[in-house]
């Protein structure tokens, strides 16, 4: 019997370990941290076992193969013992992959997957199909093809994920774009971070589609030096294409073979420019999986935002609080402040990236009246940009930032969480940093 060692105990490696179990091999998980309640009694319920607060070699590197979770990065000194003993490493999606013949759609990108992993969600959902959700979002996918059955899954993959993907393949691969992100899991080198993303492509071949846009700079000079057997389907908002989706006067046009699906803009649940890449993106996957028009029309104008992505909490004495929590890096910050009309309270920081401010500086100067950071070291931010807004503030807690924000507000104002950076100096994750936000908003 192959024995199959987990390392990480959240979401991807509880579902990893599953799997495992199911398919029969000797699996145990490991953690240096403490598991949350909820994942022991998963892994006590299926009976395997784990160890948290540490790691015991000799129960790990006695292994076949190893699946890493997407959080522990290659450098973990027990990885590294791992690789050094020529045990195999791979990611929860390689492993799932083996065991699931249902038809992929698979999403990277640097911003807007979750939103257009969750409208294709939608739109397949909405047309009937027996459909999964997973990868980045909502359960692991290795769970999902351990319990259930889906003759098709939307994932949503962080780099991470695809840094240990080899054999496994998607049908539809759907780019959205690559800004500079997480580049200190990358040596501080773009091209490493690129070549992660486009891992996505691997594997493909002439039947299937890769959905790209064209008007990002960096995806197109790396899909020059590479080769792509699947199908190029790019979006734009930049011109029109023989096959793809591009806007044309006061409409989206969405191309596929013989096919033409086209849609008021007015209609798209979702506004502003980069909501407009993303409903580009999930209409031509779900032409390119014959998804009738009409279906398409009806999924994306009735979409309900993600939330945590430009989230409208609550409007209090005419000033409207936005939960934007997930925008953790400089371009979704970029395009939360170039969507908005009224002045802005920004409310910004975290854990930084590596992050160059200077592409939100005129932004900054044409918009935002007050910035409240929201981190442990706020320096950089500072430095980027005192002397360009009236107002700097700075705080350590959710509740202090909306008590600023709610003092030094007037009538018409928006008050933004759009940080720009990780959550992990004072929150848990994206989410637990929204949900404080959102709470503390409804106390005042």
């Amino acid at each position: 019997m192959s024995r199959v060692v987990v390392l990480g105990g959240g979401e991807s490696g509880v579902g990893s370990a599953v799997l495992a179990k199911v398919k029969g091999f000797d699996v145990f998980l490991s953690d240096m941290g403490r598991l949350s309640e909820k994942y022991v009694s998963m892994l006590e319920e299926w009976n395997i076992p784990y160890e948290q607060g540490g790691h015991s070699e000799d129960l790990i590197l006695n292994a076949d193969e190893v699946i890493k979770s997407p959080g522990i990065p290659e450098t973990a000194p027990m990885v590294q013992k791992v690789l050094d003993k020529g045990i195999g490493v791979i990611s929860e999606i390689e492993f799932a992959g083996r065991y699931d013949q249902a038809k992929k759609v698979c999403i990277t990108g640097s911003n807007g997957k979750t939103t257009t992993t969750s409208l294709i969600y939608h739109l397949l959902q909405q047309a009937g199909l027996n459909v999964g959700l997973g990868g980045n979002i909502g359960k692991s996918y290795a769970y999902q093809v351990a319990t259930e059955q889906h003759d098709i899954y939307v994932l949503e993959l962080s780099s991470f994920q695809l840094d240990n993907v080899y054999d496994f393949k998607a049908d539809i691969a759907i780019i959205t774009n690559i800004t500079p992100d997480h580049l200190d899991r990358y040596q501080y080198n773009m091209e490493n971070y690129v070549r992660s993303k486009f891992r996505i492509t691997r594997n493909m071949s002439s039947e299937d589609c890769f959905i790209f846009c064209s008007d990002d700079e960096i995806t197109v000079n790396h899909l020059n030096q590479i080769v792509v057997k699947a199908k190029q389907l790019p979006f734009t908002q930049k011109g029109e294409v023989e096959q793809g989706a591009f806007v044309k006067e006061d409409k989206m046009i969405v191309r596929y073979k013989e096919q033409e699906c086209d849609m008021y803009l007015q209609e798209l649940a979702l506004g502003g420019r980069h909501n407009l890449y993303n409903s580009m993106a999930a209409a031509l996957a779900a032409k390119a999986m014959d998804i009738d028009n009409e279906v398409i029309r009806d999924g994306l104008a009735s979409f309900q935002p993600v939330e945590h992505r430009l989230e409208k909490v609550l409007s209090i004495r005419d000033v409207l609080y936005i939960n934007d929590s997930k925008a953790t890096n400089v371009d979704a910050a970029w395009y939360a402040l170039e969507c908005q009309t009224r002045p802005v309270i920004w409310i910004v920081g975290g854990t930084d990236k590596g992050n160059d401010y200077s592409t939100l500086v005129e932004l900054a100067r044409e918009k935002v009246k007050a910035i409240i950071c929201l981190g442990v070291d706020n320096a950089k931010i500072h430095a980027a940009f005192e002397g360009v807004v009236p107002q700097m503030f700075d705080v350590t807690s959710a509740q202090d930032a909306v008590k600023t924000a709610d003092s030094i507000a007037t009538s018409g104002d928006v008050v933004l969480l759009s940080p720009c950076c990780a959550s992990f100096d004072l929150f848990k994750n994206y989410e637990d940093r929204g949900r404080q936000f959102k709470e503390a908003v409804r106390n005042l």
